[in-house]
């Protein structure tokens, strides 16, 4: 009892009364002041993911021309509203099939769209608007879910919305970040941390010429450690991915396969190095899994073993211009595959497939070099802008 008196004002009846009428306003207002500083916090935040969307934006339209009349920015934000409807999955019988069918009306109407608003442009910096466009609209996308649920917050004076938004708010600064300097490090046609594959596949290739065998897809009869090979990718250096999956079943229908090779970025875990190597079994392909599952029906269907080796990265610098950690990582890699060829059956050829977008990276080992050479310089640039504490999105003060 004498605690409590100390504590409400020591018996004091106007102390108490200050005290009791002191507690019943903070409990009625510190829920409105809270909430009003998240609020403030996250608005702050939805600005600056919206002002990096509207930037996008303007960067991709720019490598269409530097003088955008109003027809082609009309264009350009019907386009950004565009969304894809996935298949019906209730019944999964046949939904792969449905799948591919919606990837590849996708990729037509994003194909059919550059070509009708940038008809002058060579096709390999079509490739590289096209997946400009792709990552900018992304972005776009991410800045409206953000506003949503800002406004829904703001709307309905509901803190538990709030404080969700802000608890994630880290980690959506982080992708919107990412999203942002990819859309123009993909626009530019630079290369990315997801054009590892690629980049392997293109040293491995040498001067051997290449043609295509699917869709935005090249493959190159050589010979490694004095087995027959074919090596597979992405056609660079415009921004591509391809249909891998198809590539290997016609690949496997007309030649004996002994081994199926698959070379890709992956996911790091916190903690992880970017650019380590990791090897393993089965395909190592992202995305929704049409291909994945295609190489994956062959490969059961005939008995062929696949071998993969990843490197390791953050989602965030998967998009992002290719890091010297993760070029550094492809002798590695290369040390991977001599022994996966040396442990393959001696009767028949061997499939190497580097996954991923190919952006920046060529068809031959010369591309390669000039690859190589532009991450070394981009690695010191971006050191410098470190030290002088300016990065890409450093203006948008988030």
């Amino acid at each position: 009892m004498y605690t409590y008196f100390q504590f409400t004002g020591g018996g004091d009846f106007v102390s108490w009364i200050a005290w009791f009428v002191l507690m019943a306003v903070f409990f009625m207002f510190y829920p409105r002041m809270m909430i009003g500083q998240i609020m403030w916090k996250i608005e702050k935040s939805a600005v600056a993911i919206e002002k990096m969307a509207k930037e996008s934006k303007k960067i991709v339209v720019s490598k269409i021309t530097n003088k955008p009349n109003k027809e082609l920015k009309e264009k350009v934000d019907r386009f950004y509203e565009f969304f894809s409807t996935g298949p019906v999955d209730l019944d999964p019988n046949g939904i792969i099939k449905k799948w591919d069918y919606v990837v590849r009306e996708q990729k037509d109407r994003f194909t059919r769209f550059v070509n009708d608003a940038a008809p002058k442009l060579d096709k390999e910096n079509k490739a590289n608007v096209e997946m400009g466009f792709a990552a900018g609209i992304t972005l776009y996308d991410v800045a409206k879910i953000v506003r949503h649920f800002v406004e829904l917050a703001k709307k309905t004076k509901n803190l538990q919305i709030a404080m969700i938004i802000q608890m994630q708010l880290p980690m959506i600064e982080r992708i919107s970040k990412s999203l942002y300097v990819g859309t123009k490090a993909l626009s530019a046609g630079q290369p990315i941390g997801d054009a590892l594959g690629p980049l392997v596949a293109a040293d491995l290739i040498g001067n051997v010429t290449v043609k295509e065998i699917e869709e935005d897809i090249v493959v190159a009869k050589t010979k490694i450690k004095g087995r027959q090979v074919f090596v597979m990718k992405s056609k660079g250096p415009g921004g591509r991915l391809g249909y891998p999956g198809r590539a290997v079943q016609k690949l496997i229908s007309k030649n004996k396969i002994v081994k199926i090779i698959t070379i890709d970025a992956a996911a790091k875990l916190e903690g992880e190095k970017t650019g380590s190597v990791a090897e393993g079994i089965g395909v190592a392909m992202g995305g929704i899994g049409v291909e994945r599952s295609y190489i994956e029906d062959v490969a059961v269907k005939k008995g062929i073993p696949i071998d993969s080796v990843i490197v390791k990265m953050s989602q965030e610098e998967a998009i992002m211009p290719m890091r010297k950690a993760i070029k550094d990582a492809v002798p590695k890699v290369k040390e991977s595959i001599d022994r996966f060829i040396s442990s393959a059956n001696k009767t028949g050829s061997i499939i190497i497939v580097g996954v991923g977008n190919t952006s920046g990276v060529g068809n031959s080992k010369k591309s390669t070099e000039e690859t190589i050479k532009w991450v070394n310089n981009h690695e010191k640039e971006l050191l410098a802008k470190q030290k002088g504490k300016k990065s890409d999105a450093e203006f948008l003060d988030i």
